[in-house]
């Protein structure tokens, strides 16, 4: 699991000395860096500690999109979404659970199968831009 300690605080594009682009995520505490785009890979999901003890799930599509949202299951309670299978239903990207298959929009956090239940969803950026989460 990756651990995210402390948000960036330089301003302009996020990257590592290498140049490789990182993955932040708006939380409570601000920008936290978790990761770098290159540690994504499409189809797999990494969890991630944020500094106030919740975890969240991070995935990348095939266009080079990232994604976050709640890594636990709201249907079982285990910190399990960042190992559901990913996919897609009328366009919109999903992950669905490991355990009991329910699939949650990876944009939005709402569950497909049951609109009355949703995780939260992350803002997230790379390289200085920023997608949010609906």
């Amino acid at each position: 699991m990756t651990t995210a300690t402390a948000p960036l605080t330089r301003t302009g594009a996020a990257t590592t000395a290498a140049g490789t682009a990182t993955v932040e995520i708006r939380c409570p505490q601000g920008w936290v860096a978790v990761c770098t785009l290159d540690d994504l890979i499409p189809g797999r999901g990494v969890a991630a500690l944020l500094p106030d003890g919740t975890q969240a799930a991070l995935f990348v599509d095939r266009a080079g999109q990232p994604y976050a949202i709640a890594n636990r299951d709201p249907f079982t309670g285990a910190q399990v979404l960042s190992r559901g299978l990913t996919g897609s239903a009328d366009g919109r990207p999903f992950v669905a659970s490991p355990l009991l298959k329910q699939r949650f929009d990876l944009a939005s956090g709402s569950c497909l199968d049951d609109p009355s239940v949703s995780v939260p969803a992350y803002r997230v950026r790379t390289g200085g831009g920023e997608r949010a989460a609906c």
